[in-house]
């Protein structure tokens, strides 16, 4: 079947799934109300009017500096690449090439890749595991304050670091005493705040800080994934002026697209003027009053679900019952029920932004024919990658790129060195980075991945030859 036609075709499924504005029915009012105009009139390039992200003068740079003052911050930068490409410029900015910067494990892979472009010595941070879901928490700070404990003579400048505040599952971090840490060891910090965006837009409504309200010198918010515009929008909020916005502007320069799209950029601007509005504040408070709702009625009948920071995220335990949540997204997905992120262990579902009516009868009467069809004993818990240790790669990203490769079964890798990024996406967090020395005990703990998930985890693994 064409695009075009998937696009075309009515949904009568529940999309629980990114973009969270629910197939255009929570896009904000004003953003919708251009949609309906004729069509391709929006369509437009960097008139002088429109301007740009980069640009001086125009609509654009008229709207960012307006956000920017409005949110109490120094600059603010739209971008069309997504979180991907803001993330990865302000990373470039922070830190020149052969310098070390600290990432989570738990980062996403764009920043692997700014690390491959840049030069970059990626130093890694252990965060929490959770056995039962079978998946990596949020950092807290007694664990940072170990690593940076533990942080080896790394033989070059250590520039920069790296927050993930929430997780993709909505797991949020002890964000402000970690910002403080990381700077009491002079480093600037740039925070993935992607699926935190409403956290910065919801005071009083009960949801975890958003690092915007701490002394982060950069963060980057995805305007899709947890807020309700466009795919591919999101912005990047400069706090401090430790990080030159001359740097950042040239570094931006070098990865955003130099015909943005009018559009796109426009639903940065309607999202974020909606999101500030009082109107936006009630229609939140009820999408979160509706789904903490929704898991108490759900838990009251059976289904068993993890808890979560954002009652916006619903983590559905599929391990309880027996069952992969990469089997349970097929099955859900074959009768109707989208989700936006199957794990072997559990299955997570997007609320979004939209009002899903009749999903909380829907989801009951699913899980009950599940259970007659699927259920069993529950899985064992998985065991916790080897990964609870300051790790540094024994090569630079960009140093494995550009030598011989061959690919090598994952139970002959010991020892040698890893030439790919092994990332089940989503959620984009890099199980092997390029340049990692692989142990026995990884092998052991990849070859286990590889037999809950194989589509994701391959049984090759390209190696330095």
């Amino acid at each position: 079947m064409s695009l075009l036609r998937l696009l075309r075709a009515s949904n009568q499924r529940f999309a629980l799934h990114l973009p969270v504005h629910g197939r255009g029915e929570a896009l904000p009012p004003a953003l919708s109300g251009l949609l309906r105009q004729q069509p391709g009139r929006w369509d437009l390039p960097e008139l002088p009017d429109i301007g740009g992200p980069l640009e001086a003068d125009g609509a654009v740079a008229d709207t960012q500096a307006r956000l920017a003052a409005r949110m109490g911050v120094e600059c603010c930068w739209f971008g069309v690449n997504g979180a991907t490409g803001l993330l990865q410029a302000a990373l470039l900015a922070m830190a020149a090439p052969g310098d070390a910067v600290l990432l989570p494990r738990n980062v996403h892979r764009s920043l692997i890749a700014a690390c491959e472009l840049g030069g970059l010595l990626p130093v890694f941070l252990p965060v929490p595991f959770d056995a039962l879901r079978g998946h990596p928490g949020a950092m807290t700070a007694d664990g940072l304050s170990r690593s940076l404990d533990a942080l080896p003579d790394l033989g070059c400048r250590l520039a920069a670091a790296v927050l993930v505040h929430p997780t993709y599952h909505g797991y949020a971090a002890e964000i402000a005493p970690l910002v403080d840490r990381l700077q009491a060891h002079g480093l600037p910090v740039l925070v993935d705040e992607a699926h935190g965006t409403h956290l910065a837009f919801a005071p009083g409504l009960g949801l975890p800080p958003s690092s915007l309200t701490t002394g982060a010198d950069l963060v980057v918010h995805s305007l899709h994934k947890s807020a309700p515009g466009l795919a591919q929008t999101a912005v990047l909020w400069q706090r401090t002026t430790r990080i030159s916005a001359t740097a950042l502007r040239l570094s931006l320069q070098r990865l955003q697209s130099s015909s943005p799209s009018a559009l796109l950029l426009a639903s940065c601007e309607a999202t974020l003027d909606w999101m500030l509005s009082s109107r936006w504040t009630r229609l939140l408070q009820q999408r979160l009053e509706t789904a903490r709702r929704l898991q108490d009625c759900w838990r009251c009948q059976g289904v068993p679900l993890h808890e979560s920071d954002d009652p916006l995220r619903i983590i559905l335990n599929t391990a309880s019952i027996g069952v992969s949540g990469l089997e349970a997204d097929t099955w859900f997905m074959n009768r109707g029920l989208i989700a936006e992120l199957p794990e072997p262990f559990c299955l997570t579902f997007c609320l979004g932004l939209a009002r899903h009516r009749g999903l909380s009868t829907r989801l009951q009467r699913l899980w009950q024919l599940f259970l007659e069809d699927r259920g069993g004993p529950p899985l064992a818990p998985v065991a916790a990658p080897p990964l609870d240790a300051v790790n540094v790669v024994e090569l630079s990203p960009a140093a494995v790129s550009h030598r011989p490769t061959l690919a090598c079964p994952l139970s002959q890798c010991a020892d040698r060195i890893a030439a790919e990024m092994i990332c089940p996406y989503p959620p984009g967090i890099p199980l092997l980075v390029p340049g990692e020395r692989i142990d026995q005990a990884r092998v052991q703990w990849l070859q286990r991945q590889h037999a809950r998930w194989p589509e994701q985890v391959p049984g090759m693994v390209k190696v330095l030859a």
